[in-house]
């Protein structure tokens, strides 16, 4: 009895041709090892997204200030909150991307202001209506942060400015007292305004009046104004 099974056994799959087994073999490499991949995603790859990309849909990273002194504190304001939240997270990231440690985004009080006026300015003068506006603000401060990258992030946020939304910053930079009064640096600061004040136009200074009377007897300047006398000829 077992012998007959057996040879039953061995003849049935002698019967199976080389090109059936070929087939069965990548049937069974070519079909999925977990039981829970849906049938829309057999045979696809999962490409990941660059790391840039993926940042955007998580929170902006942030610096720890090593001293705590503050640099920068920047209000943000706005009248609807879409674009003042779109802004902050901006300078977030711009702020760790320079090295500066940002903090932040901080809610500030809502800045109310209300206006009545006349409804109209013939028989509904004495009907009045109200006018109200909220101004929403934000603030984010940087600490320990290098005068000149604050000055770079300004500049960057300026550049990048969003539409209704306004910026005002406070800045401060950390010295030696009377550093400026003894290496006279106040006054370097006021003969560089005044170079730079000489080339603005009509502001400039003339000189001495040695030049004012070069400036006016120049054959060009008495043509142009008429002081020029014509030359006058031999017969006279």
């Amino acid at each position: 009895m077992c012998s007959t099974t057996q040879r039953t056994f061995t003849r049935s799959f002698a019967s199976v041709s080389p090109k059936r087994e070929q087939d069965n073999a990548v049937e069974l490499r070519s079909s999925p090892t977990s039981s829970t991949t849906t049938p829309g995603s057999y045979g696809k790859r999962h490409i990941r997204q660059p790391r840039s990309l993926q940042a955007i849909h998580l929170k902006p990273l942030k610096r720890e200030a090593k001293f705590g002194l503050p640099s920068c504190d920047l209000q943000l304001r706005s009248f609807s909150v879409q674009p003042l939240e779109f802004f902050s997270d901006f300078a977030l990231r711009a702020a760790y991307y320079l090295g500066l440690p940002a903090y932040g985004p901080v809610p500030l009080p809502r800045l109310t202001e209300r206006w009545t006026v006349p409804k109209s300015h013939f028989i509904f003068k004495k009907a009045q209506e109200n006018f109200e506006r909220v101004t929403l603000r934000r603030m984010i401060q940087i600490k320990d942060g290098n005068p000149d990258t604050v000055q770079i992030w300004l500049t960057y946020l300026r550049k990048h400015q969003f539409h209704g939304v306004g910026m005002k910053a406070n800045v401060w930079e950390f010295g030696q007292p009377g550093a400026d009064v003894a290496d006279g640096t106040r006054e370097s600061q006021l003969e560089q305004l005044d170079t730079t004040w000489q080339h603005l136009g009509q502001t400039r200074t003339l000189g001495a009046s040695s030049k004012v009377e070069e400036l006016l007897s120049r054959r060009r300047f008495q043509e142009a104004t008429g002081l020029r006398q014509p030359l006058s000829t031999g017969g006279e």
